[in-house]
């Protein structure tokens, strides 16, 4: 039975994620009328600003708050005062290793009237999912330098790859692709398994012994650099992706622009464990030159805000947000939606309410 109350931390964070969180807010309220459920709303003031005032990122107790509900909405981080990896770090991979968000899950979509770099694609041709696992590799920060400073400096970055972490993302992958609306029903393991012939050999083993539970779903393997021309070349090729976090990061901004751009790029950090808390968030940054000018496309936050809904039981909300959405970028924003936009971040937004009905 689908819960008819979401509870809900939002983090709008810095620059124009206030600006793209108060449009997924917008059409939030909009489709729950519509579809007779409710939400609970917190709005938390973590980012930038916080930390240039207090020198927190995430205050005490903050991981229990977002342990306490249903689902994170995060707008952007990014503030121009404050150095590169400080918000990155305390706040981004904290809330993903903390609360075990191991799934990295980015849709790869071309929706109506968005443009795409790819000459002679259209929508048809471009929709495929990739999921990168979220807790591992050189994320994990083990490493250190030398000799700092000096002509003789050593700088070591190990990547970590457990049994544990890739069985549990690659059989959630095997799962996804098993429930998901494709003809093709292929899962493709993305990897260098002819160089780094240590931990990506645990992740081919470990795909090919976790598929025997999957006969129904087909295999495919490419090296990543394979991947990277495949998926200018023949992008209607892939259904589903799983990849180690660092390759993940990578090929998702390259799907993120076959989509049109961040600008309508949306992804969820998912703990997909019962009571499992996963976070939601639109993948452009925080565009800070371009805060308060109502310039900002809030496409991909609505979209995340519709992952956030399909996670959190109301499936139906979810497809009425993408329909209304790929109406709105089809009609209204035809041409548009790519980083041309003929409307405003708010007008976008209420294109998108009215669409809903």
């Amino acid at each position: 039975m689908a819960q008819t109350t979401i509870k809900i931390a939002t983090i709008a964070g810095d620059g124009t994620g206030p600006e793209v969180t108060a449009e997924a807010l917008k059409v939030l309220a909009a489709v729950e009328k519509l579809e007779g459920f409710s939400t609970d709303v917190e709005s938390l003031d973590w980012g930038g600003a916080r930390y240039l005032r207090t020198g927190e990122i995430v205050p005490e107790g903050g991981l229990d708050l977002l342990r306490s509900k249903d689902a994170v909405f995060l707008g952007a981080i990014g503030h121009p005062d404050v150095a590169p990896g400080i918000l990155e770090k305390g706040l981004l991979l904290e809330l993903r290793f903390k609360l075990d968000q191991y799934i990295n899950l980015r849709p790869v979509k071309l929706l109506p009237g968005v443009e795409t770099p790819l000459a002679g694609r259209g929508p048809s041709d471009i929709d495929f999912v990739i999921v990168r696992e979220n807790t591992e590799d050189l994320y994990c920060g083990v490493g250190g330098f030398l000799k700092k400073g000096t002509p003789d400096e050593v700088a070591v970055q190990q990547a970590i790859y457990t049994r544990k972490g890739c069985e549990r993302c690659i059989r959630w992958a095997f799962d996804y692709t098993r429930k998901r609306n494709s003809p093709k029903k292929t899962l493709t393991l993305v990897a260098k398994t002819n160089v780094l012939t240590f931990g990506h050999d645990l992740w081919w083993r470990t795909f090919q012994e976790v598929a025997k539970d999957y006969p129904d779903v087909k295999t495919d393997y490419n090296h990543v650099d394979a991947c990277c021309m495949w998926m200018v070349k023949n992008p209607d090729a892939y259904d589903v992706i799983v990849t180690t976090n660092m390759f993940g990061d990578i090929i998702t901004d390259l799907g993120g622009i076959l989509q049109g751009g961040m600008g309508v790029a949306a992804g969820g950090n998912l703990n997909p464990d019962p009571g499992g808390v996963s976070m939601f968030e639109p993948m452009g940054g925080s565009a800070p030159k371009y805060t308060g000018t109502d310039k900002i496309n809030p496409i991909a936050a609505i979209n995340a805000m519709a992952m956030l809904l399909e996670h959190t039981g109301q499936p139906a909300a979810a497809a009425r947000i993408e329909r209304a959405v790929a109406h709105v970028t089809g009609t209204k924003m035809k041409g548009q939606a790519a980083g041309k936009m003929g409307y405003g971040t708010k007008a976008v937004g209420d294109l998108v309410v009215a669409a809903l009905a």
